[in-house]
C-alpha cells in the first residue's frame, strides 16, 4: 500500500475557502427559503393584494426564482474568488517556505552559511525567517569555535608531546642522560599537558553550571587588594603599573575563591595585553543597594568593535598565528564570565577601540540571589544554572582577547 500523498498548501487554502463559501451560501439559502417568502407574502397582502390572487402567486414565484438566480451567481463568483485568492496566497507563501526548506536542508548538510532574506510574505513568515537566520548564524559560530578549538588543542599539545617523545627516545637510546635538567624539562611539559586538560575540564563544568559556591559576606575592596598583591610581582617584572582605587566600602555575598579566580583571570588578561609603561586599574564600588561592581581597566591594546562579542568564547582568537606561550589558551575569560553568572551576576567587556585600552566589568549581587534562568537569556550563550558539582580552584587561568 503506497503512502498517502500529503496535500499541498494551495489545496489546503482552496479547501478552506470552499468551506467558507459553502457555509455562507447554505446560511443564505436557508434564510431566503425559510424567512424570506413569509415576509414577502405579508408585505404583498399589506399592499392590497388578495390572499389567493393570481398576481400574488406570480410575484412570489418571481421572488423565489430571483433568489435562486442570485444564489447561483453568488456561488459562481465566490468559487472564482476562492480559486484566485487561494492561488495568490499559496504563491505568496510557497516561495518563502520553499527557500526556508532549501536553506534548512543546506544547514542539515553542514552548510551553516545558509541565509534566507526577508521576502515580505507577512509578519509571521518574516519572523520565522529571522529566527532561522539567527539559528544558522549561531550554528555557524559554534562550528567555527569547534574547529578553532580542535586546531588550538592540536597546537597546544603538539609541542609538549614532541618534546616528551624526543626525550623518551633519547633516554631509551642512551643519548640523553637522566639528570636534574632532563627531569625538569619532562616535568614542565607534563605540567603543561595537565594544565591544558584541567582548563578544558574547568571551562566545560563552568559553562554547564556544575559549580558549587560557598557564599559568605566578603569585602570586595579587600578582595581587590588581595588579588592585586598576588599579581604585583608579575606586573613589576613587565613594567606595568597596577593601581587599586579606594572607594566606598563594598560588601557582597560571594564565594571568595571563585571571585578571586574571576579577578585573577581579568588581571592576567590585562597584563598580557598591556605594554610596559601602561597602567591597569582595579576598583570595587557599590551599584545601588542590590549590586556591586568589580572593574579591571587597562591602557593596553584595546579590542576592535567587531571582536568584542567574541572575547568570552572559549579558544577564540582573532590572530590564530599568535604564539600560544604569549597569547594564552583563550579559556580564562570564558571561565570568569561563567563564574560571575553562577553568582547571578554578569561580566562584560568594553573598549573604545584598538590601542585605547579595555574595561572588564563584573556586576555581582550584594545579596544571596539565585543564578539567572538560562531560558530567559540569549539562547546562543550558554549560562550556568543551579550548581551541582565542584571544581578545585587553582588561581588564575590563561585568558585571551584580540587586540
Amino acid at each position: 500500500m503506497s503512502p498517502r500523498r500529503e496535500r499541498g498548501l494551495a489545496l489546503r487554502l482552496l479547501g478552506a475557502q470552499l468551506l467558507v463559501v459553502a457555509a455562507s451560501l447554505a446560511a443564505a439559502a436557508t434564510a431566503a427559503a425559510v424567512a424570506g417568502p413569509p415576509i414577502f407574502h405579508e408585505h404583498l397582502v399589506m399592499a392590497g393584494h388578495a390572499e389567493s390572487s393570481p398576481e400574488l402567486l406570480h410575484v412570489e414565484q418571481a421572488y423565489r426564482d430571483t433568489g435562486l438566480l442570485t444564489l447561483g451567481v453568488a456561488l459562481g463568483t465566490a468559487l472564482v474568488c476562492a480559486l484566485a485568492v487561494s492561488a495568490w496566497s499559496s504563491r505568496r507563501l510557497r516561495g518563502p517556505l520553499e527557500r526556508l526548506t532549501e536553506a534548512a536542508r543546506g544547514v542539515s548538510r553542514g552548510r551553516y552559511d545558509a541565509r534566507v532574506p526577508a521576502m515580505g510574505a507577512g509578519a509571521e513568515v518574516d519572523a520565522l525567517t529571522g529566527a532561522f537566520n539567527t539559528m544558522a548564524e549561531r550554528l555557524e559560530r559554534t562550528e567555527e569555535t569547534r574547529r578553532r578549538m580542535l586546531s588550538d588543542l592540536a597546537h597546544e599539545m603538539r609541542t609538549p608531546v614532541s618534546v616528551l617523545t624526543v626525550y623518551v627516545e633519547g633516554l631509551q637510546d642512551g643519548v640523553v642522560p637522566w639528570d636534574e635538567e632532563t627531569g625538569a624539562i619532562l616535568t614542565d611539559q607534563l605540567q603543561r599537558l595537565t594544565r591544558l586538560v584541567e582548563d578544558i575540564h574547568d571551562v566545560s563544568r563552568a559553562e554547564e553550571g556544575r559549580i558549587e559556591l560557598d557564599r559568605t559576606e566578603q569585602s570586595l575592596d579587600e578582595l581587590a587588594r588581595a588579588g592585586a598583591d598576588a599579581h604585583r610581582e608579575a606586573f613589576a617584572a613587565k613594567g606595568v603599573e597596577l593601581v587599586v582605587e579606594a572607594g566606598p566600602a563594598t560588601v557582597a555575598r560571594v564565594d571568595r575563591q571563585r571571585t578571586g579566580q574571576v579577578l585573577g583571570n581579568l588581571l592576567t588578561n590585562a597584563l598580557r595585553h598591556t605594554p610596559p609603561g601602561g597602567t591597569v586599574t582595579v576598583r570595587a564600588a557599590p551599584d545601588g543597594p542590590a549590586r556591586a561592581v568589580l572593574t579591571v581597566a587597562d591602557t593596553g591594546e584595546g579590542i576592535a568593535a567587531d571582536r568584542l562579542p567574541h572575547v568570552f568564547e572559549r579558544f577564540w582568537r582573532g590572530d590564530s598565528a599568535r604564539d600560544r606561550d604569549h597569547g594564552g589558551s583563550g579559556i580564562g575569560l570564558t571561565i570568569a564570565r561563567a563564574l560571575a553568572e553562577a553568582h547571578g551576576g554578569t561580566l562584560t567587556a568594553a573598549s573604545p577601540g584598538p590601542g585605547r585600552g579595555a574595561v572588564f566589568t563584573a556586576v555581582l549581587p550584594r545579596g544571596c540571589s539565585a543564578p539567572p534562568d538560562p531560558a530567559a537569556e540569549d539562547p546562543g550563550t550558554p549560562l550556568p544554572n543551579t550548581p551541582r558539582g565542584y571544581i578545585p580552584w587553582r588561581g588564575t587561568q590563561d585568558a585571551d582577547r584580540t587586540p
